[in-house]
């Protein structure tokens, strides 16, 4: 698990520790040849992850049991969670507009809501390494230029918020289990 973390949150960091280097490889490379590279290390490594995640499930170490009413703090913070991450491929909505970097949010509300409810310390590495990761993200995000202001329009507001409501339902209701093993309730 921890391989898995340190190549797919290492990866997704280089913007924030080395951008400039990152600059000059994509100018090497090419931008479709980055990404491709780009892609492969990541889908490696939240593999890596993940496997290692389920690994851990089947010998916890406990360091704390979550009261269960928790699970419903979660379920309801998933929600802006879901919402945030489709405005980040919605275009024109308000919330992309006024927020900038929706997807680093969901991250962050993602793994807040998973560590209130994991007590086992598999749990506090995984949910906790991505907090930490989505906090520096956003940080040094909102220190580079800004990309050009959106035009936000209500029809994209609406299919971001319809949008998100639906995807937390089918994954939350559907997928979840199926994904992690794990019933939401």
């Amino acid at each position: 698990m921890i391989v898995g973390l340190v190549t797919f949150l290492g990866v997704h960091s280089i913007r924030i520790v080395a951008d400039d280097w990152r600059g000059e490889q994509i100018h090497k490379m090419g931008e479709m040849s980055w990404k491709a590279l780009f892609s492969v290390v990541s889908i490696v490594g939240l593999a890596l992850a993940i496997w290692g995640y389920g690994r851990m499930r089947l010998d916890p170490t406990w360091v704390w049991f979550p009261p269960t009413g928790l699970r419903h703090a979660v379920a309801l913070l998933m929600i802006p969670a879901f919402i945030l991450l489709v405005a980040a491929y919605v275009p024109n909505n308000h919330i992309k507009a006024k927020l900038g970097h929706p997807m680093v949010l969901a991250v962050k509300v993602w793994a807040f809501a998973h560590l209130l409810a994991n007590g086992r310390l598999g749990d506090i590495i995984f949910f906790g390494a991505f907090l930490l990761w989505a906090v520096l993200d956003f940080r040094a995000a909102r220190r580079r230029q800004p990309a050009p202001p959106v035009a936000a329009r209500p029809a994209g507001t609406a299919i971001t918020l319809v949008g998100g409501l639906i995807a937390y339902y089918l994954f939350a209701f559907h997928l979840h289990v199926w994904v992690t093993g794990v019933p939401v309730m």
